[in-house]
């Protein structure tokens, strides 16, 4: 097992250094004049030769990236046109939009994505897991066909759709819900959950349909197989059989996938960020993808990235807690 860890571990050092250099490349080498694009088109003369500067973009690109990646292992110091400041590591650069060090942006950013996880986190495991059950359980019946479609309906909904049809519905007709508007939790526990409950349940609908498919098709997998046609030959109750031996098969790849998905929600809800007005990782994204701010899209694509494989190597390592086949492997 150990060794299994320390490989999953190396592969995922890997994964994030061919990510720092793809979007090194992405961003500060593909585009023709990076230092105009991330001043802005009004900036002067003299203000992009300042970001020119402040980047070293007159430096060979292998000694571009070199302090790309020194700044996120070490830290750096950046030319403020009077004197220079300190971005200690893991340093992503600092915003010009709004002088502040996007290391601190993301920081404040990242407890909001990390509330509308938890919230939607439990409930898309309940619904999407409670739901594969029920319609392995009555496979064959009524239940099971309408179970299917509306999980399929929910796959094929766009989260957007979701959200907007909640928001008439319980904020605007039955006035049961107010307005989503984001409360911190330090501030107002009571309203912090109040006004998180749309964006939860938003999400939560689209991502209990996968849990609730990959649910049903494990559990049928496993009641297919020989011993738990024995154990039913013998007389064992089919409660039983769903409830103890199929539920036990299914709880590998949905343990595995539950941590991909957090990982990937944690950074990537930038349309529920965006529809309920949750200032998350995923709204500062499409913020600065506007106004061109270089340094902050850079940053959160990285820390979304980080959080992607990090993840991966979670999934790798809860599935083979749960299949010591795969660490053996």
């Amino acid at each position: 097992m150990s060794a299994f860890l320390l490989r999953r571990l190396g592969g995922a050092l890997l994964v994030l250094f061919a990510l720092t250099v793809l979007v090194y490349g992405l961003f500060y080498v593909i585009p023709a004049d990076v230092a105009q694009t991330v001043c802005g088109p009004r900036c002067s003369p003299a203000q992009v030769a300042q970001v020119r500067d402040q980047l070293r973009l007159d430096d060979p690109v292998y000694v571009q990236y070199g302090h790309f990646l020194q700044g996120l292992v070490a830290g750096r110091d950046f030319s403020t046109g009077t004197g220079s400041e300190h971005c200690a590591a893991p340093c992503l650069g600092v915003s010009y939009q709004s002088g502040q060090q996007v290391t601190t942006l993301i920081t404040g950013k990242l407890p909001v994505s990390a509330s509308l996880l938890a919230g939607a986190f439990v409930l898309w495991l309940l619904i999407g897991v409670g739901t594969g059950i029920l319609s392995a359980w009555r496979r064959g019946g009524p239940t099971e066909q309408l179970l299917t479609g509306l999980t399929l309906a929910g796959v094929a909904t766009p989260v957007f759709v979701i959200g907007l049809v909640l928001i008439i519905l319980f904020c605007s007709t039955l006035q049961w819900l107010p307005f989503p508007t984001y409360v911190p939790f330090t501030q107002d526990p009571e309203q912090w959950a109040w006004n998180l409950v749309l964006p939860w349940v938003s999400l939560a609908l689209i991502e209990s349909a996968k849990y609730a498919r990959l649910t049903r098709s494990s559990m049928l997998e496993t009641l297919a197989e020989d011993h738990v046609r024995t154990f039913r030959a013998y007389g064992v109750s089919e409660r039983s059989l769903v409830m103890r031996h199929a539920l036990r098969g299914a709880v590998a790849p949905v343990v595995a996938m539950s941590a991909l998905d957090a990982g990937t929600v944690l950074g990537g809800a930038m349309l529920t960020e965006s529809l309920f007005g949750i200032p998350g990782l995923g709204r500062a994204l499409v913020q600065s993808v506007q106004v061109s701010d270089l340094p902050v899209v850079v940053g959160v694509v990285l820390v979304m990235g980080f959080f992607v494989v990090l993840a991966n190597a979670l999934a790798d390592i809860l599935y083979a807690v749960a299949d010591r086949r795969v660490a053996i492997a």
